[in-house]
């Protein structure tokens, strides 16, 4: 498959089988149609001959390509295979297509300080676990790591102090920039205002601009309400201090913070199994 894309990358390359799907012709003819010189068309049929897509044989004192249909379409095939997967619905590819349309829109709309601000957010998950064990994955760290990042993100360094005045920091990177070395893809800082294990939990945080400042202030409110089959969680967001930079930050919390809130409700849904053990480690 390298060679075979290797081979028509060449514009020239293209033309020869272009010419050759409408029927075998021989060397001469095809530079004729081609505009090129013999030597030169000769070379690229060769090229063509050895990824597969052609073949040659002498007729008197020509020889003559023909085109392989074959490899021709195991190559469509596997670029629709590829077209299918970035098509399909509710993958990154769709996700990626929303949070581009929402950042467009975010960047008209913030034109001077303050423009986000009263801004809100509400999310609600039903989750299939005790109040106590919700509370554990919202405020111990190794367990809210899990979790607190959008999909293409994970959770490099975090500090959450559970208590009233407590801090927050947060740092991530890229998914998959496993072994750290790449760049942090961002950071945020905020304080605790308010914990009542079980019941409510609420803090501001604001991600940390380039140049060191605050983008905005979230006001984030947790409400744990039991159920009989586990927990309804409902999340508030409200913004504050809004800045001309904090449009690309603004787009990303429906669908980011959505993502994370899913993945939650996933891990609890997979129940305890790794709790204990998890809530043990610091995350670095």
């Amino acid at each position: 498959m390298d060679a075979l894309l290797a081979a028509l990358a060449d514009p020239a390359r293209l033309r020869l089988v272009t010419l050759l799907a409408e029927r075998p012709r021989p060397v001469g003819v095809l530079a004729e149609l081609a505009g090129a010189r013999q030597p030169q068309t000769t070379k690229h049929l060769q090229t063509l001959e050895r990824a597969g897509v052609v073949t040659s044989q002498r007729s008197g004192q020509r020889r003559v390509y023909a085109l392989e249909a074959a490899p021709l379409r195991d190559l469509a095939a596997a670029l629709l295979r590829l077209a299918d997967e970035a098509d399909r619905y509710g993958g990154p590819g769709t996700t990626y297509d929303r949070y581009g349309r929402t950042l467009r829109a975010e960047r008209l709309a913030a034109r001077e300080a303050g423009w986000a601000d009263g801004r809100s957010f509400g999310f609600h998950r039903s989750l299939a676990a005790p109040a106590g064990l919700v509370w554990r994955h919202l405020t111990e760290p190794a367990l809210l790591a899990q979790w607190w990042t959008p999909d293409d993100l994970r959770m490099h360094h975090l500090v959450f102090e559970a208590r009233p005045g407590g801090r927050i920091v947060q740092e991530y990177r890229d998914a998959e920039d496993t072994d750290g070395s790449g760049p942090a893809a961002g950071r945020a800082e905020g304080v605790v205002e308010d914990a009542r294990p079980g019941e409510r939990l609420t803090y501001r945080i604001s991600p940390v601009l380039p140049d060191g400042g605050h983008a905005f202030t979230a006001h984030v409110e947790f409400g744990l309400t039991p159920t009989g089959t586990g927990t309804d969680l409902d999340v508030h967001w409200q913004l504050t201090d809004s800045t001309v930079g904090s449009a690309d930050f603004v787009a990303g919390i429906e669908i980011g913070f959505g993502q994370g809130l899913d993945k939650l409700a996933a891990a609890l849904a997979a129940g305890p199994r790794h709790t204990d053990s998890t809530s043990r480690r610091s995350t670095t």
